[in-house]
């Protein structure tokens, strides 16, 4: 199906309304006069997630729709399409969307532009390995964060009820067993979150306790939080161990299979839970574009659009921008790292820069001092470093929570986000397990998009 525009104004499409995306728009929503041009978003959910929030979200501290910002009320002006860009035609000027599937099968839209923003953002990295795809959880999504709450407390479940048999011994320790690949955020503030948190909530079964759970975290790197550098990544790995998570650095899976995780140090680990978090990368409608990248990103100049292609730009997430503000050199380009903090400043840039292509304004380089990195490690416990400065304890708790408020871009979700905050400590905590996700809606090709491209049109 066509879907033309009266051609009376420009379009501007965004596809993807993470925080590139979204700041994108609101800039242009903000200075662009609504005769200027016609604004288009593509994306497959009807919220901006914030997504530094979700391990909070994993273990019940905070409401899921909290960290969902409406992009319907935040951007009013715009027309969402809800769908996910399988297909960019340079030449002809024409996006092709997939729609949702409604039950007679999703349907495909193809919209011209005048100017195209592409910010898919990323996915998580699929190495592969056997196994990964089918019994592996990401946490990016909102479904992913609800399913492995209600996973984890389900495991609890299952392994209180066993008998006090050889056998029954020998399941529960693997029911107890939870397996995290990846020492970055993802995966070491959801191991540290919800390992306070099940302390918070083990009245809940009779023969469990917390500390019955076996944490084990691995990855391939040489340190933890390794983006907050060595000495605050040294010392969230201290606080792991003495908490009892068996952090093994330099280590990855070999294989996956339903019973347990093998590992690149020559051991296999019995579990039922492999929470993957080992990086990301590229929204994979990049790999169909046939135009530059680098590192698997897309290139771009220091205006953020795309060399050589009139109208199209791209930021956040998907695409390599040079990051004039650095010393880092990536494959010999100086580029911003895949960070919310970045997404969000090159999205303001993005809007400004569309907005002086319609000779709205001036254009811009892209150019952040990056302000600082925070993880939240559960309880009092957090590591921070604002403008340089590292910190560790409830100092550095105060100012990520801090940090989180003032980078929700909506004052409504602020004040939800907080009131949860605050009745945590002065109620008692959360540990229902709802079961709305079903398994096959929890993996990560499912969750994230990962399968949806044209063959599937």
């Amino acid at each position: 199906m066509d879907a033309g525009h009266s051609g009376a104004r420009p379009q501007v499409i965004v596809v993807g309304g993470g925080f590139a995306g979204f700041h994108a728009l609101r800039h242009l929503h903000k200075h662009l006069p609504a005769s200027a041009a016609d604004l288009v978003l593509v994306n497959p959910t009807d919220y901006l997630l914030y997504s530094p929030l979700l391990p909070e979200v994993a273990t019940g501290v905070v409401e899921a729709r909290h960290i969902a910002i409406s992009l319907r009320r935040t951007l009013p002006r715009v027309r969402l399409l809800l769908g996910r860009a399988t297909e960019v035609d340079a030449a002809g000027r024409t996006l092709t969307v997939r729609g949702a599937d409604h039950g007679s099968g999703p349907t495909s839209t193809v919209l011209p532009w005048d100017q195209l923003a592409l910010a898919p953002g990323s996915v998580t990295r699929q190495l592969p390995i056997p196994g990964v795809s089918e019994h592996g959880r990401g946490l990016k999504t909102l479904v992913e964060a609800v399913f492995l709450r209600d996973h984890l407390l389900q495991q609890l479940d299952l392994a209180d009820a066993e008998p006090d048999t050889e056998a029954g011994r020998a399941e529960r320790r693997a029911l107890l067993t939870v397996v995290a690949v990846g020492a970055g955020y993802t995966g070491t503030e959801l191991v540290a979150q919800t390992q306070r948190w099940l302390q918070t909530i083990e009245r809940r079964w009779s023969h469990t306790n917390a500390e019955d759970v076996h944490w084990v975290l691995v990855d391939v790197a040489p340190m933890v939080l390794p983006e907050l550098g060595a000495d605050l990544g040294r010392r969230a790995l201290d606080l792991l161990r003495r908490r009892g998570v068996d952090v093994r650095l330099g280590v990855s899976v070999t294989s996956v299979d339903d019973d347990s995780v093998a590992l690149t140090d020559g051991s296999t680990v019995a579990t039922r839970t492999l929470v993957w978090g080992a990086g990301v990368v590229a929204n994979p409608l990049v790999g169909r574009l046939g135009l530059p990248t680098r590192r698997g990103r897309l290139v771009v100049d220091t205006h953020l659009a795309v060399p050589d292609v009139p109208g199209l730009w791209a930021a956040g997430d998907a695409a390599a921008v040079p990051d004039l503000a650095a010393a880092r050199v990536v494959d010999g380009a100086p580029d911003a790292p895949p960070t919310a903090q970045h997404a969000e400043r090159q999205g303001k840039v993005l809007g400004r820069n569309i907005a002086a292509a319609l000779v709205v304004g001036t254009a811009k380089s892209y150019r952040h001092k990056d302000l600082g990195l925070v993880a939240d490690l559960g309880g009092w416990d957090a590591v921070a470093k604002p403008l340089g400065i590292p910190l560790t304890g409830p100092l550095a708790k105060v100012v990520t929570r801090a940090y989180h408020l003032y980078a929700l871009p909506s004052v409504p979700n602020r004040v939800r986000v907080a009131a949860d905050w605050l009745w945590q400590t002065v109620l008692p905590p959360e540990s229902t397990q709802l079961s709305v996700v079903r398994d096959e809606d929890a993996r990560i090709a499912a969750a994230q998009g990962t399968g949806v491209g044209p063959s599937q049109q």
